[in-house]
């Protein structure tokens, strides 16, 4: 009997040491990266005075300073303007999903380079990040939303039927030696999902309606845009006479999408369909984003991924997610079907500067939150907060260990940095896993995971590229 209990003793000590043994292994395994604390940032100043020089056409690859939208409201707090981007990312993400369930385009409706300064665009609506151009000749300078979810290029013209307030005085089209109507029958009016003819003047009329609700109504025309001291001419644009919605502050917005009427798909001839940007985190860094045109846009250090096209919809860039991975292990339960762009156009992953927090499908984002939290157990717990279920309280501390986030691309994979993912929500120290779930089929890559990445977007190769620390 004695040998009995000394043989069962035995076996259970083994057992336990066998157990803490692996997680002790487990714990020893798991890769963790530095997470440098830092608050809410406050709006910084605006000033554009490299913008008014005169065009050169010969210079290329230029680059601008840059400046953040929330410049535009210097009279709220950094609390007051994160919860703004929030709301305005929810409506963003309510709107693609809407128009990718639809199956239909979101606004189809020569080696040389240069490069824009991009402001973060957390005080503004349909768009995150604004770039300053000259529109016209003489040009004339205002803001414009840089959107890859997008297609046409817009701004508000006088008269005004309707427009919203913006920074900037009304571009007035009779003042400018460069602009010209499309006339209605032309190939380029019909290039647009749905052509209008305005019968008085025989000139094409465009209509855009964004998912939020926003929309921008009027001519059809051609006309000159200057960026800092690149001048880019006959560019296809909507002259919107008639403007309603979110995009207050902005004059109009440049289509970074992959529709026909998009500026990177109208200028390819010039810029080889290339372009890449750089989003800085504002909390941390005092460096500039940028956005560039032209084979320089492709950083050497990019690691890519092959695009995906959907035939139902020839916005959106598609990317092939294939996993991720948490504290170096791959999570559990989270596969490439999870992320799969079907043959009815449903489902898949898009990569998007206007969406702020990256959007998950369900069953995969519970997989990356649950896997997360596990690596994070040493941390304290803090509230939910906003569409946020992970958070922290990491009040009177100066940095903290969390797991490393790599995200498994076909071809490329994308170690995030910890700024990327768990962020500052309020100046109390709350921070929060900035990943969320979603009921759509559909998975976006947000802003917030894209930051310090300069993403390439090359659209004659049909790839899109990563390179950390690309905002240089």
């Amino acid at each position: 009997m004695e040998g009995k209990k000394k043989t069962t003793n035995c076996l259970l000590f083994l057992f336990l040491s066998l157990t803490l043994s692996l997680s002790l292994s487990a714990a020893l395994q798991l890769q963790t990266q530095t997470l440098p604390l830092h608050s809410l940032p406050h709006p910084p100043a605006i000033s554009w005075p490299e913008s008014e020089s005169e065009p050169d056409p010969e210079e290329e690859a230029l680059s601008l300073h840059l400046h953040h939208i929330d410049a535009l409201s210097s009279n709220k707090t950094p609390e007051q303007l994160f919860q703004l981007r929030l709301q305005r990312d929810a409506k963003r993400v309510e709107g693609v999903v809407a128009l990718a369930a639809l199956n239909q385009s979101h606004a189809r409706r020569s080696g040389s380079s240069f490069s824009s300064s991009i402001i973060s665009g957390l005080a503004q609506g349909s768009g995150e990040y604004f770039t300053r151009i000259g529109v016209g000749t003489p040009a004339r300078y205002v803001y414009m939303v840089l959107d890859t979810g997008s297609d046409v290029v817009w701004l508000q013209c006088a008269p005004c039927r309707k427009c919203y307030t913006q920074a900037d005085p009304v571009f007035d089209p009779t003042k400018s030696r460069t602009y010209a109507g499309i006339p209605c029958g032309a190939p380029l009016c019909r290039r647009l999902d749905s052509p209008g003819c305005n019968n008085k003047n025989k000139v094409c009329q465009y209509q855009v309606s964004y998912g939020d609700g926003s929309f921008t109504f009027g001519d059809f025309s051609t006309e000159t845009l200057t960026f800092r001291r690149t001048r880019v001419t006959r560019v296809a644009l909507g002259c919107g006479h008639d403007n309603e919605g979110l995009f207050i502050g902005a004059a109009g917005l440049l289509g970074l999408g992959r529709g026909r009427l998009s500026f990177p798909v109208q200028t390819g001839r010039r810029f080889n369909q290339k372009f890449s940007y750089c989003l800085v985190d504002r909390s941390a860094s005092a460096k500039p984003s940028s956005v560039v045109f032209g084979d320089s846009a492709v950083s050497r250090t990019a690691r890519f991924t092959p695009l995906i096209k959907n035939p139902k919809l020839d916005t959106f860039y598609y990317l092939e997610l294939l996993g991720i991975s948490v504290g170096g292990s791959p999570v559990r339960g989270l596969s490439a079907s999870l992320f799969r762009l079907d043959a009815a156009g449903n489902g898949g992953v898009i990569i998007d500067s206007g969406t702020s927090v990256t959007r998950l499908t369900r069953p995969a984002y519970i997989a990356l939150r649950d896997a997360f939290r596990v690596g994070a157990s040493h941390l304290k717990r803090a509230a939910e907060f906003s569409l946020f279920d992970t958070c922290f309280d990491l009040s009177g501390l100066t940095e903290v260990k969390v797991p490393t986030v790599v995200l498994h691309f076909r071809g490329a994979d994308v170690s995030l940095p910890a700024t990327n993912y768990l962020i500052p929500v309020d100046n109390s120290g709350s921070f929060c896993f900035a990943f969320a779930g979603t009921m759509s089929g559909l998975s976006i890559i947000g802003n917030i995971q894209q930051q310090g990445f300069r993403v390439s977007f090359d659209l004659a190769g049909s790839r899109v590229g990563f390179a950390p620390r690309g905002c240089v």
